[in-house]
């Protein structure tokens, strides 16, 4: 262990449970690890304690529910204590128990429900519920106000959510919570609570609600019984479905700092033994779920706040993977423990490799969304796009390999980086050719950006990876039919990538967004950017950075309509600070004619003239597979992966390559 990390792995208390080290594992959505009984399923087991073994102090769960009656959630949805306690007990028994072996310890997150802000596809018919008749978050909905008796029989819940908890080994929970917007943080933030009775009004009435969940929970289970709070300083709402972005100034609709910290004094008077601090709602959920756009450690200064104020344990997450930060944020005083979410999805062994100083072994992630967030909204499952096992670790378990191998991969970017790193793990003799003077592809001109600089980082993972396990890579070498016979490989790989689409339009010159990230072609001062997808928008974020003044032209009525992230807090977060930077868009239209200084657009309106001294191309790419084409017949064991099968994005080439790799034999 490095000396100067020393703090991170100090004992730490919360309440009555002393941790091995500063480390939490983030609660995260823990969909597809529940049964259909409320229980934990084996995939769910083998992903917690999996992090765990990789030395992770604490294990968060995700969010698992304690009433099911008041506000209904499909089986098998997340986990749920109270549905059959029996079942719920034997499953969570058999995690903790796993769990502890390694020397952590393990909370159960409890939710009080969703509010206003349920996942529609849950609905059904039911009307959502919420403090009082307020919009929904997504839908065009009123919520129905809650009972007082309902109230109660919530918190009443808790209790017994808390007790079965305890009984099947967990050794404290977490309150989900007066935080992002949830059921509990409706009541607590006077926007969303219109109530008269002793559950509105004044600060303490709207905080009852959380009060009572801790004083139920201390009285079932005992006072020692640790109950921590995951709890949110601040909303940065500015109306409804609104949200504000970094820097801008705007005026609080929802729960601002200074109630925040007045907040958090009277939760840590009432027996929460330690806060989980973050900032951030529904109305603006990129604030929650941080995507690359926002700064590192950005709730390190609220956590801060949030510590000088109270005197329990603060936890603090949101994007803290890198553990110098982590060590200025424990030294300066603004947290006691550093919780990691997407890192532990992308590196389930993180706190271990950093305890034995082996950083550079450590799998950044890229916060892409891609795997997590967005397959959860989507698809209802946890995965990891750098990470294919993470939620599936007892299925996609390497076996080694039958017989060895020799298979020629031919392409350096994350496709045929990943095949050939899994290659060599399980035995095979992997040997890779790449074109340029760099492994990573797209991930190269993708990184360029300083809110991308983990794809340079991933980049450099698999340079180390493949250096370690000794994989031969041939850089600068242009693979023709004559290398690939003469390799005498048993298997040959093609993962060739793809090129960015490019044609004329007049006289002007244009050029590909990666020959301008890349430096290749110099930016002049007015840019246009054809193309309104996830390349053209970050393109255009970079330069507009840069002091340039950018107009993006989109064929579509809308930026980000194809091409654009699978989670919604990305896309939504970049769709705003297109304008909010002082990005122009031209959307519907269509690029004519560029002259080399006016570029001519057809839109539904007319014509328009746009001033451009460089113009942009990002309209997508086209595979890299002609030498594939050509020698396909002539091999006998074959395949074809990444951009140069069919052009997606840098999950499904990770995932694609594990997969084939995984079962070549």
């Amino acid at each position: 262990m490095q000396k100067k990390y020393k703090k991170l792995f100090e004992t730490v208390s919360i309440g009555s449970c002393s941790l091995s080290n500063r480390f939490a594992m983030a609660p995260m959505g823990p969909l597809g690890l529940g049964d259909a009984e409320g229980g934990f399923n084996q995939r769910g087991i083998d992903y917690y304690v999996e992090r765990a073994k990789g030395g992770t102090g604490l294990i968060i769960t995700g969010v698992t529910f304690v009433d099911n009656t008041i506000e209904k959630h499909d089986m098998p949805s997340c986990p749920c204590s109270t549905y059959n306690p029996v079942h719920f007990i034997r499953t969570g028994r058999e995690m903790t128990e796993r769990i502890h072996a390694y020397n952590s310890k393990v909370f159960l997150q409890l939710s009080g429900g969703f509010g206003r802000v349920t996942i529609p596809t849950n609905l059904g018919e039911h009307p959502p519920v919420a403090p009082s008749a307020i919009p929904h978050r997504w839908l065009d909905k009123t919520c129905r106000p809650l009972l007082k008796e309902e109230i109660k029989e919530i918190v009443t819940q808790f209790g017994k959510g808390a007790y079965n908890a305890k009984r099947a080994g967990f050794d404290g929970v977490q309150i989900h919570a007066v935080h992002e917007g949830y059921l509990m943080d409706q009541f607590a933030i006077s926007l969303f609570n219109n109530r008269t009775d002793e559950y509105g009004g004044s600060l303490e009435n709207r905080l009852r609600f959380a009060k009572e969940v801790v004083e139920e929970i201390k009285r079932t289970c005992g006072e020692d019984f640790p109950v921590t709070l995951r709890y949110s300083v601040k909303s940065f709402i500015k109306d409804w479905r609104v949200g504000a972005l970094p820097g801008e100034v705007f005026e609080e609709k929802g729960k601002d700092c200074e109630e925040g910290i007045e907040a958090a004094k009277l939760l840590a008077g009432y027996g929460y033994d330690a806060l989980d601090v973050d900032v951030g709602c529904y109305d603006a959920w990129w604030w929650n779920h941080p995507p690359m756009y926002q700064e590192k450690g950005l709730y390190i200064p609220y956590a801060k706040m949030v510590k000088e104020a109270v005197d329990v344990p603060v936890i603090c997450a949101g994007r803290m993977d890198n553990p110098d930060l982590a060590m200025k944020a424990l030294e300066d005083g603004a947290c006691d423990i550093i919780s990691l979410g997407r890192p532990l999805l992308a590196d389930a062994d993180y706190v271990n490799k950093l305890r034995k100083d082996q950083t550079e072994s450590i799998r950044p992630c890229l916060s892409c969304h891609e795997g997590c967030m967005g397959r959860i909204q989507e698809y209802s499952a946890l995965n990891c796009a750098v990470n294919p096992q993470a939620a599936r670790e007892r299925s996609s378990r390497l076996i080694p390999a039958l017989s060895k191998k020799k298979v020629l991969i031919i392409g350096g970017g994350v496709a045929g980086c990943e095949a050939a790193r899994v290659l060599a793990l399980r035995g095979h003799e992997p040997v890779l050719y790449e074109k340029t003077d760099r492994l990573g592809g797209n991930l190269i001109p993708g990184g360029v950006p300083d809110f991308k600089e983990d794809d340079h980082a991933l980049a450099a993972w698999y340079e180390h990876e493949l250096a370690t396990l000794g994989v031969p890579v041939h850089k600068n070498t242009l693979v023709d039919e004559e290398l690939i016979n003469a390799s005498k490989a048993d298997t040959v790989i093609f993962a060739t990538g793809s090129k960015p689409k490019k044609f004329s339009l007049g006289q002007g010159k244009v050029h590909t967004a990666a020959e301008i990230l890349m430096d290749e072609e110099p930016a002049g001062d007015k840019v246009a950017i054809i193309g309104g997808g996830l390349v053209g928008c970050e393109t255009a974020l970079w330069l507009r950075e840069k002091g340039k003044e950018v107009t993006i032209v989109e064929a579509l009525p809308k930026i980000l309509s194809v091409n654009g992230p699978l989670c919604h807090a990305n896309v939504e977060m970049l769709e705003a600070l297109v304008p909010f930077k002082g990005i122009s868009v031209v959307s519907s239209a269509k690029a004519k004619n560029y002259d080399g200084k006016v570029l001519e657009v057809e839109t539904t309106d007319g014509s328009k003239e746009i001033s451009a001294d460089t113009v942009i191309l990002a309209v997508g790419y086209t595979s890299e597979n002609e030498l594939y084409n050509q020698m396909k017949d002539e091999l006998s064991d074959v395949h074809i992966l990444g951009d140069a099968g069919k052009v997606s994005n840098i999950m499904y080439a990770i995932w694609d390559a594990f997969e084939l790799a995984s079962n070549i034999d």
